[in-house]
């Protein structure tokens, strides 16, 4: 296993942790996570397979990278039922190169029985690069 980058040993002094997650986030991953006082943040270091031909990270990278915290977040607030997200709005503010920590949060907007509305954000080098809100569905166990 290769020695952790400068970046990681920051992340890691900083209280995240990089987690190898199976199925689709496995395969853009690692994910980081780190444990907040009202709940967790997200987040990856930007690599060569998150680019797209222009040379930054991929739009749909990123919109995965949102959809994930979103949905785990989620998943925490329905008390860890499993949540489906029917809707993703996005817009893009700016552009990640490789080499750069993307940090994902997200906040409740609102809950009811069934559904989640949410809030996101994507932040780069202390810039917003996403902004999202989102429905989510508690699909139960």
């Amino acid at each position: 296993m290769d020695s952790p980058t400068e970046l990681e040993q920051s992340l890691q002094a900083a209280g995240w942790r990089a987690r190898d997650l199976p199925g689709h986030m496995g395969r853009v991953g690692p994910l980081w996570t780190r444990k907040l006082e009202g709940g967790w943040s997200y987040g990856l270091i930007s690599t060569e397979q998150h680019l797209n031909p222009a040379g930054v990270v991929h739009g749909g990278m990123l919109v995965t990278l949102l959809d994930h915290a979103l949905s785990a977040i989620a998943w925490e607030a329905a008390k860890r039922q499993a949540c489906v997200t029917i809707s993703l709005d996005t817009s893009f503010h700016g552009a990640v190169k490789p080499g750069v920590f993307v940090e994902a949060n997200g906040v409740i907007a609102r809950q009811t029985r069934s559904l989640i509305f949410m809030r996101g954000t994507l932040n780069a080098n202390g810039q917003e690069v996403v902004s999202g809100q989102a429905i989510l569905k508690i699909s139960g166990g």
